[in-house]
């Protein structure tokens, strides 16, 4: 049966409203923030779990490609339907329970970071982890990519929160990992497994998650260097002295002067386009207070500047520099090559200086921020996709920096996940050994290869493909 017959068939069994193969509903699905389109075949809005066993069951029966979509904002193309077939569209499971005794919330695969977030902090309780596009965002993407955010270097990533996982296996069987407790060693492992693994070895629909108690005191500090290096060795003076921030943004001086072009003010008075760090520290009150008289001493013995936030008004105003930076960078060049690199702190100075070398050695704006907590930087090749000397010398860019960063010991993402942006540098990170181990457990839970399939192993040239040039409402994030 070829796919066409496959999908008339799913389409008479569950119905037009759940099986669409209108033309707006499959561009609609054809595509996720990576902006790089395949047309499925349909687009299928389950009503309930007899739903998605009913595709899966049939996609795996006929060798129908299926990928699961939740509000499409993965970077990497995850979320893409790379080999047409069926999209599984869960945005619509989207209920939140916060359990307030217990301390875990028991939520759909469709909810948004932001809303498990506040459903948490109504009832006393934090989520930690926030990506940037957090607002619209999903839980079961978070959990297919290992998503983190701000927060990681303290509290951690999606994976530390997840107690158990429910969902399908690709043969339409109904699973769960874990327990809704806050421990479990009863057999192996396969929630881990399931998280990060991008869609490619089961389906999650519910996920069960630890909460933490909301932090009852905040305290946002905005400091200035001299030089990148200053401020990679200042931050590593701050963990020295075992300060750990509940959030440690650093901006170079590119990122930085895109923010202020963008909020049309300088981020400090005469020091305009310095690299700053941007801290904030959570607790309790007197863990705070300790902390900020700490973080003082050590703004003015490393830094150039600093202003600290009197409320959370004044706080939001810091913060703003941080949240205008991404779109801004849209100002040097309509395309970016937007890496999420993990690198050892111990190298943050050598990587830093490298930055510098690569921005002259291509002669392209590559303007970089992230989560100094734990290595995760934002590196932002910037370049004009109509210009095929830009677009050879972002190519030959990023291969440098994976290379480097590999070298450096660190990690060719931290968050985004590979999709199909990442696949031509997987074999940088990892020896033929360890990925055919992948792909043999691909193998053994997905024997007929219908989930999420063209992804993480086979060389896509992202920087090639005909990108659709549209804006999301999350591209500010």
């Amino acid at each position: 049966m070829d796919f066409s017959s496959a999908t008339k068939q799913l389409k008479r069994k569950l119905g037009p409203q759940v099986v669409r193969t209108d033309g707006d509903s499959r561009r609609a699905a054809s595509f996720d923030s990576s902006k790089i389109p395949f047309l499925p075949r349909a687009v299928v809005f389950p009503r309930g779990r007899p739903d998605i066993a009913a595709v899966l069951a049939l996609a795996n029966r006929h060798r129908v490609p299926v990928t699961v979509r939740g509000r499409g904002t993965s970077l990497t193309g995850s979320a893409a339907p790379a080999r047409g077939g069926w999209v599984l569209d869960l945005h619509g499971w989207d209920r939140v329970r916060i359990d307030a005794q217990a301390g875990i919330a028991h939520v759909q695969a469709g909810a948004t970071v932001e809303r498990i977030q506040s459903a948490a902090e109504e009832r006393g309780w934090f989520y930690p982890p926030d990506p940037a596009s957090k607002k619209y965002c999903t839980i079961g993407g978070n959990i297919a990519c290992n998503a983190g955010g701000m927060h990681g270097g303290k509290y951690g990533v999606t994976r530390d929160f997840v107690l158990a996982l429910k969902g399908f296996l690709p043969t339409g069987e109904w699973v769960e990992w874990g327990t809704p407790t806050r421990k479990f060693s009863a057999g192996f492992n396969l929630r881990d497994l399931w998280i990060g693994s991008e869609g490619m070895l089961g389906v999650v629909t519910d996920a069960v998650l630890r909460l933490i108690p909301r932090p009852a005191a905040r305290w946002t500090l905005l400091v200035s260097f001299r030089t990148e290096p200053d401020a990679f060795r200042a931050a590593l003076a701050l963990f020295a002295l075992r300060v750990q921030p509940a959030i440690c943004e650093f901006l170079d001086r590119y990122t930085v002067e895109c923010a202020e072009r963008a909020t049309g003010r300088a981020v400090f008075r005469g020091q305009a386009g310095r690299p700053v760090v941007l801290l904030e520290v959570a607790g309790g009150a007197a863990e705070v207070r300790e902390q900020k008289a700490l973080l003082l001493r050590w703004a003015r013995r490393h830094g150039l500047a600093h202003r600290a936030a009197r409320n959370r008004r004044e706080a939001a105003g810091l913060w703003e520099v941080r949240r205008k930076c991404s779109a801004a960078m849209f100002k040097l060049g309509d395309s970016k090559l937007n890496e999420d690199i993990v690198v050892p702190m111990r190298n943050y100075v050598r990587f830093a200086r490298f930055l510098e070398r690569l921005r002259k050695a291509s002669r392209l704006p590559i303007p970089t921020f992230g989560h100094l907590g734990d290595g995760n930087l934002h590196v932002n090749i910037m370049y004009h996709g109509a210009d095929p000397a830009e677009c050879r010398a972002a190519t030959r860019a990023v291969f440098q920096l994976m290379r480097m960063v590999v070298q450096l010991g660190g990690a060719i993402s931290g968050e985004h996940g590979i999709g199909l942006a990442k696949t031509p540098f997987l074999r940088l990170q990892h020896p033929p050994a360890a990925i055919r181990a992948m792909k043999a457990v691909k193998r053994a839970l997905d024997p007929r290869g219908i989930l999420n399939p063209g992804k993480m192993f086979e060389v896509f040239r992202v920087w090639e493909s005909g990108r659709l040039d549209v804006r999301l409402p999350w591209d500010h994030a």
